[in-house]
């Protein structure tokens, strides 16, 4: 017999047909087919949704400002609000996702798009054929991801005339958003955004000269060679292409207006202004912008230059992470109570980040010595891309505490694996979270207690002694990230862990996807711990990094979600 082509199943014969049965019959068939996709449809919608944190909401909401109106996507917040009202408007349907692709992808959650179907580069491959985000949209929301905190707090106080009062924490998007509705920013009204990144970053006037030029550079192409007269010179089989726009010179290489996905992917190409509008941007063929931050790249997309610059990360085995948590120190010092809620979200987000995590609990100097010792002569790290190892413990100035009381320098721990002393980890990057007081104990209310054990007194080193030099290994390679300045306290929360230990957690599974290097994202770790202080409000705590790294350092995104967004 005849089969459907939709669905397979056989059709019923002459006689039904006859009847109109077989009409009738089909189309039930269909509908409940119909139901099926739309239900899968929607439930991946809802994994995309639950995937995505409030930032990354609205990083979608402003994405799609140019499709949704104002007033009802202000109205909005969650995805799936978003989803649905892109679904009303015959923007999103169940055969075409790709939407739903590239909002992700410019909001740099690439691991939520095997969710529906997609990979990376399966996007970046259709974006300039299928994708509809506009070329203005992309540059503001690459704006407003490089805003630093100074500099937005400098563009608000510029703006203050223009932005309602009371409104002094209004984020970067939100500034753009005003700026918007009050019609002092449009795709051709970029004068006042132009004027106050130009006194705040040239960096950020860079992007939106690049904009600029890819507008001079489609008008060219779209004109069959009849050049505006603003344009100076033009050179599309070569390298550069220099404007004056809006009275300002700019120069740009025409291969990093070819694809307008980030600004971040052409900092080869692209060439940095001074923020004084008058200066012209002469003799520049050739030059690079440096030190851009990088987001959206990973391993797949770099150039062989930047990988040159970034640590390798894709071997067999990403790495082994040690975690020493010393709880229980008897009689000798206090208990660290909290400490297993550092442990634990340790070992979540760096297994999540491809490492294999091996914890030892309360451990006598001897035994960290032992342990040290035979992780140094493992043959693991012949495949292994890099070592992480964390110490919660209580210390002092540049050492921190076995179990049995005793100090172990905090070099002495890092010398174990110098290039010399472990040959396998020459040239790999090694990673020393340490979290422990560098300084005396100070009584703290019921909830805080502090990493320095209550017998030390005077042992302990005063904060009111000049700190010694921070220091690290001569030999390359090594990163140690200290909980507290020399000479200082640190806290830790007897039920939710240390404040430093879980700021690191929190900022390594917001900023990993995102593409961020360690440095960076150490920084991001700072900034969170300085904002905390006691229930009094009087007591702070300061991270400090210190790194003889050569390269950056980039972990590859994992594909499933962060620890924190799993069930």
């Amino acid at each position: 017999g005849q089969f459907c082509k939709r669905c397979d199943f056989p059709l019923p014969g002459d006689e039904l047909e006859r009847s109109g049965a077989a009409a009738i019959w089909q189309s039930e068939v269909h509908a409940i087919m119909d139901e099926d996709d739309s239900l899968v449809f929607h439930r991946q919608l809802l994994m995309v949704a639950e995937g995505l944190g409030r930032e990354d909401v609205e990083g979608i909401k402003f994405l799609c400002k140019d499709l949704i109106p104002f007033g009802r996507l202000e109205a909005m917040t969650t995805a799936c609000e978003v989803f649905q009202s892109l679904m009303s408007n015959d923007i999103l349907n169940q055969e075409d996702t790709f939407f739903i692709a590239e909002l992700l992808y410019r909001v740099q959650q690439n691991y939520l798009l095997d969710r529906i179907g997609y990979t990376k580069e399966k996007v970046r491959e259709n974006l300039h054929l299928k994708g509809k985000v506009s070329e203005f949209r992309q540059m503001l929301y690459e704006l407003s991801q490089e805003f630093t905190n100074d500099n937005l707090s400098d563009i608000r106080f510029l703006l203050t005339p223009y932005l309602p009062k009371k409104q002094s924490n209004m984020s970067a998007i939100e500034l753009l958003t005003t700026l918007e509705r009050k019609g002092l920013l449009a795709e051709n009204n970029l004068g006042l955004l132009e004027d106050v990144c130009g006194q705040v970053s040239s960096h950020l006037l860079t992007i939106i000269d690049t904009y600029k030029l890819k507008r001079v550079s489609l008008s060219i192409q779209e004109s069959k060679g009849s050049a505006p007269s603003s344009v100076r010179k033009s050179s599309f089989e070569g390298v550069s292409l220099s404007a004056t726009v809006e009275g300002r010179s700019i120069e740009c290489s025409t291969k990093s207006l070819d694809s307008y996905s980030s600004l971040r992917e052409h900092t080869g190409h692209v060439h940095s202004l001074g923020s004084n509008p008058g200066v012209n941007a002469e003799n520049l063929v050739g030059a690079s912008v440096q030190n851009f931050p990088s987001r959206e790249q990973n391993d797949e997309s770099r150039t062989a230059a930047e990988k040159s610059c970034t640590y390798k990360m894709d071997g067999p085995c990403r790495g082994h992470c040690l975690i020493f948590n010393n709880i229980e120190f008897g009689e000798l010092l206090t208990q660290r109570k909290g400490s297993e809620k550092d442990a634990e979200e340790l070992e979540r987000v760096f297994t999540w980040l491809g490492l294999k995590v091996e914890t030892y609990n309360d451990q006598t100097s001897t035994q960290i010595h032992e342990r040290l010792k035979n992780w140094q002569s493992s043959e693991n790290w012949k495949d292994s891309d890099c070592l992480v190892c964390c110490i919660l413990s209580h210390g002092k100035s540049g050492e921190i505490y076995g179990t049995d009381a005793q100090l172990i320098p905090i070099r002495t721990i890092m010398s174990y694996f110098t290039a010399s002393q472990c040959p396998l980890l020459a040239r790999k990057p090694k990673l020393f979270f340490i979290q422990a007081c560098q300084g005396e104990k100070t009584q703290k209310p019921v909830y805080l207690d502090v990493d320095v054990p209550g017998l030390l007194g005077a042992d302990a080193q005063s904060a009111g002694v000049p700190p010694l030099q921070p220091s690290i290994p001569d030999e390359a390679d090594f990163l140690l990230g200290m909980a507290t300045v020399d000479g200082y306290l640190s806290f830790r929360h007897i039920r939710e862990g240390t404040w430093y230990i879980q700021a690191l957690c929190t900022e390594l599974q917001q900023l990993v996807p995102r593409g961020e290097d360690i440095l960076s994202i150490l920084t991001e770790v700072n900034k969170h711990v300085s904002f905390r202080a006691d229930p009094e409000g009087l007591k702070k705590q300061m991270p400090q990094p210190a790194f003889t790294l050569r390269k950056k350092l980039v972990f590859p995104v994992p594909r499933e979600p962060p620890p924190s967004q799993q069930p």
